[in-house]
């Protein structure tokens, strides 16, 4: 349908794909075409309409919600990426996700051949928020588009077109508020979600249904309160002791009825009194009527219907969750049988029209006699409803809109929906019900009690509102200074009882008074609860904490942080509210909540202790590994397992790995140098290193740990392309530390750059260490002899081989026959005596993969046998030669142990010049006797745990034989 003559063009973007053909119908009269945009889902609709005398060619599309989604930058979206106290500070970025690029394009195309916008979005702060998202994507498309907002709050011709006529513009301040709600509730809800999850869901062995591995520990700024209200009634009913009292009752019986008189005392707790009173009264029986009251009462109509008493009143009246009702009731607002159902409103402006929402009733079967009768001024039972005092500026109460005896599509639920919204709304148009209230009250030996007794003589808006009562017994007539005896006087017990578990209706009064929430959301934290397993409901609607939701807040409590009270919340709420009245910005409201929620958080990780002990009073303790709850990063693609990255961790013993998010089903893993402090991932990528990207790790090293030639900062790659770390890693292996002369780094040697970045040299006495995966460990758990300590292999010329080990699988060790270079694998720049290189037999440890210390047996069974022990405090034990008959030393030519003496002898003058020329005490290397096996590290000190004068570890200094020399 092309555009008149001048008309202009005119996008109108709806909320959802329903509402965008609603108000193309009203508007066009069912005379609009319709066509498909990018997106199947999303139509547009198009008419001719004038707007005051203006000429318009409508289009009319929609979106499905909220089009943008706000989260992290890429670098900290991932578990794993990053501490998660930096969530309170890291980049956040909107952007429309990959599913909704569709409804993007389309909206960009419209808008270039436009000259307006009508935003046709929900009127309330979330809706308005959308409305900007909107204005986003056209004004970017088209930057000259005159841009307005209609408002409108019941899918019916007099409003749609109403609000067509009255075109405002769009509110930035509600739409600032939600964005600060929505940065807060992610910063926070993403940080507290994290430290949880990484902290306690591997270190217990949770009782709850799913997968337990793929289970999110959630925090959520309103939904932590939620769950504190269940467990604090839940803690109370636990608390309360049963108690014991009396009470005294009587009853008179006359031919005009019976009357039961209480005790004005209510109860005693001390049974010795209560029988001296009793008594007193059974001995002096004769009542005295002291005074009588007869009054009028009156019990009012409910307010007009919030979004909040909606649920309410749905949950004790129809049984429905607070979640379906507002399904149901959206699902009627889109048919456009009841008005918006999100409101916080609970009075009607004066200038709408009561009367025609009322006649539109007035054929029902079952509630149009009372419609009728409402508007009969004879029958004086209409009253302009109360003002309950709240009002959103954005939606009136919920009314019905349409007429309808139940739709063929309707089910039970939507039936009960329309029906309380349309007797509700009946109800507040209605006079309050009369009745005449008695109170009689007696005195028996000087104890007063009473009695009282109601008729009701009007019954009014209780006719109609079924749902609601209002009665009580009819007392006989009784006068001032008569005289009886009662017919029964009786001493009673009873047991005080504690407070029933909070029904929905109850917490959602209580998340309403506390500000926990909005009312288009609560409904939501409650789900969620349910959901996450921290609560449950029984078919009462009535709540309980489990195990989960009760320890977590009883962790939190301990600490003595109430993250699980309302107040944080409540104030957060206060100052969303701010923002959209302009009072505060939206800065000063993200500063100043983020400050506070992150010095909250810095103290509960540093307390986590007692979150870990209140776990353990309800979940037993696991044998799995907890993940660190340390700073982890992702530094690059797995090549092992090809489905997972590798990440930079810490060690529980302290230190730093890069190992597979996939463990324990890919056990690859990076070994980093010991002496590391701090290490964190940067965004800088190395050009060199394949697979990529392989990000630049930035570390700092302890000074005292490096050679001095060495920064103690470096910014490394683990890829295999930096010399730096292979050699820090190579002095890490050998415990160095404080080395007086250290070996020069920059000499100078012929390399050759390899395909993939790697240096190779000519052959050299090279001691070459690499980074080994774990996977090497994982053969029948048999301890691998490290090739580079246990040996060299020969050429069949005599020349020595390099032995470059880099990342490496078991099968990788377990298929080659001969060492051979691992293109990405660390390379060293030391020289080592052969003789110690052949004979060190350093053995890995299968559970820690560190080196272990060779010792020798002093038993009676075993003595001078050699053995392995790990020294990083692991169980790790093996027989030196079970492993040499269980695992062939590889490397070792046919020359036996070692080399030629000639090498021997230079390797030892190298080795001796680094340990500084032999000053001091003797050579710690053991004598040759000894069967060729050396117990200096890779700078001359001691190996742990060996004697300190000699380095034999089968004796400390005290008892050393070379003590003195």
């Amino acid at each position: 349908m092309p555009p008149g003559g001048g008309a202009i063009r005119v996008l109108n973007v709806a909320e959802k794909p329903s509402v965008a053909k609603a108000v193309a119908e009203i508007l066009s009269r069912g005379g609009m075409q319709s066509r498909a945009g990018r997106s199947r889902y999303n139509r547009v609709f198009e008419f001719n309409y004038a707007i005051g005398n203006q000429n318009c060619h409508m289009l009319v599309t929609s979106v499905t919600g909220h089009l943008m989604e706000l989260d992290f930058d890429d670098r900290y979206r991932k578990w794993y990426s990053c501490d998660p106290v930096v969530l309170f500070s890291a980049p956040v970025r909107k952007a429309v996700p990959q599913d909704k690029q569709d409804i993007k394009r389309t909206l960009e195309e419209e808008a270039r051949m436009c000259q307006w916008l009508v935003l046709w979005l929900d009127c309330d702060r979330e809706g308005e928020n959308i409305a900007y998202e909107v204005v986003e994507i056209c004004a970017g498309a088209n930057r000259h588009l005159n841009i307005y907002r209609a408002r409108f709050s019941a899918l019916i011709p007099r409003e749609i077109h109403e609000a067509v006529q009255h075109l405002a513009r769009p509110n930035k301040l509600f739409a600032d508020a939600v964005d600060a709600r929505q940065e807060i509730d992610l910063r926070i809800g993403a940080s507290f979600t994290r430290f949880q999850t990484m902290l306690l869901k591997d270190a217990f062995v949770l009782d709850t249904t799913g997968g337990e591995r793929n289970m999110v520990l959630s925090y959520g700024p309103c939904q932590f309160p939620t769950l504190g209200f269940i467990v604090e009634r839940f803690w109370e009913i636990q608390a309360h002791e049963p108690e014991e009292f009396w009470t005294i009752n009587c009853s008179h019986t006359s031919d005009e009825g019976t009357a039961s008189f209480g005790w004005i005392r209510g109860h005693l707790f001390d049974y010795s009194s209560a029988v001296v009173i009793y008594e007193m009264c059974v001995e002096e029986p004769m009542a005295t009527v002291h005074n009588v009251r007869n009054q009028e009462k009156l019990k009012y109509p409910p307010y007009p219907l919030s979004t909040v008493e909606l649920q309410k009143r749905a949950s004790r009246c129809c049984r429905m969750s607070s979640e379906h009702t507002m399904k149901v009731a959206e699902e009627l607002y889109q048919s456009g049988f009841i008005s918006y159902p999100r409101t916080e409103t609970d009075s009607f402006s004066p200038n709408t029209d009561l009367h025609a929402i009322v006649h539109e009733q007035v054929n029902h079967p079952v509630w149009g006699t009372y419609a009728q009768r409402l508007l009969n001024p004879e029958e004086r039972l209409w009253r302009n409803p109360s003002n309950g005092g709240h009002d959103d500026k954005a939606h009136p109460p919920i009314h019905p809109t349409k007429f309808s005896t139940g739709e063929t599509n309707w089910s039970e639920d939507h039936r009960k929906v329309y029906e309380l919204v349309v007797r509700h709304f009946l109800a507040c148009c209605s006079q309050p019900a009369v009745g005449a209230e008695t109170t009689v009250e007696i005195d028996i030996a000087g104890e007063q009690f009473n009695a009282s007794g109601r008729v009701v003589l009007a019954k009014n808006y209780l006719d109609v509102y079924r749902y609601d009562t209002w009665g009580g017994s009819l007392l006989p007539t009784y006068t001032v200074g008569q005289q009886f005896v009662p017919t029964t006087l009786t001493l009673d017990s009873g047991v005080t009882r504690p407070p029933p578990l909070l029904a929905e209706a109850d917490l959602l009064s209580c998340m309403d008074k506390a500000g926990i929430g909005t009312d288009a959301t609560m409904h939501e934290h409650i789900k969620k609860l349910l959901d996450r397993c921290y609560a449950t409901k029984d078919a009462n609607s009535r709540f309980s904490p489990t195990n989960l939701g009760e320890a977590l807040v009883m962790g939190y409590d301990e600490m003595g942080y109430e993250l699980w009270k309302p107040y944080l919340r409540s104030m957060m709420e206060a100052d969303m509210k701010a923002v959209s009245i302009g009072t505060k910005s939206k800065a000063e409201v993200l500063q100043g909540c983020l400050q506070q929620m992150e010095a909250c958080f810095r103290d509960a990780r540093a307390n986590k202790v007692k979150l870990l002990d209140a776990m353990g009073t309800f979940f037993a303790r696991s044998n799995r590994p907890i993940n660190e709850t340390h700073p982890v990063e992702v530094v690059r693609p797995c090549g092992a397992c090809n489905d997972s990255e590798m990440l930079l961790k810490r060690k529980p013993t302290g230190g730093f790995m890069v190992g597979c998010r996939g463990y324990p089903q890919c056990r690859n893993v990076v070994w980093l140098p010991g002496s590391i402090a701090e290490a964190a991932v940067t965004q800088q990528i190395c050009p060199t290193c394949v697979p990529g990207p392989v990000y630049k790790i930035q570390f700092k090293f302890n000074r005292r740990d490096i050679p001095a030639s060495f920064d103690a900062d470096h910014l490394g790659c683990i890829g295999g392309c930096d010399d730096v770390l292979k050699e820090l890693t190579e002095l890490s292996r050998f415990g160095s530390h404080n080395q007086t002369t250290t070996p020069a780094r920059g000499q100078s040697q012929t390399q050759t750059p390899t395909p993939s970045g790697v240096r190779q040299g000519a052959p050299r006495q090279d001691l070459h260490t690499g980074l080994r995966s774990t996977g090497q460990f994982t053969n029948g758990h048999t301890p691998v002899m490290n090739p580079q300590a246990r040996g060299q292999s020969q050429t069949p010329s005599g020349a020595r081989q390099d032995l470059h080990s880099g990342f490496r699988t078991g099968s990788q060790f377990a298929n080659e026959q001969t060492p051979g270079v691992n293109p990405q694998g660390f390379r060293s720049t030391h020289t080592q005596n052969p003789r110690n290189a052949s004979d060190a037999g350093q053995v890995l440890c299968t559970t820690c993969g560190e080196a272990s210390i060779a010792r020798t047996a002093n038993t009676e069974a075993n003595r001078g046998r050699r053995f392995y022990k790990c020294n990083a405090g692991c169980n790790f034990f093996a027989w030196e030669d079970e492993l040499e008959n269980a695992v062939p030393p590889r490397g070792r030519g046919r020359g036996g142990r070692g080399s030629s003496s000639s090498s021997r002898q230079a390797s030892a003058s190298a080795s001796a010049g680094r340990r500084g020329g032999g000053r001091g005490r003797r050579s710690r290397g053991r004598d040759a006797d000894a069967d060729g096996m050396t117990f200096v590290s890779a700078t001359g000190d001691t190996v742990h745990g060996c004697c300190f004068t000699c380095g034999d570890p089968s004796h400390f200094a005290n008892v050393c034989p070379n003590r003195g020399r």
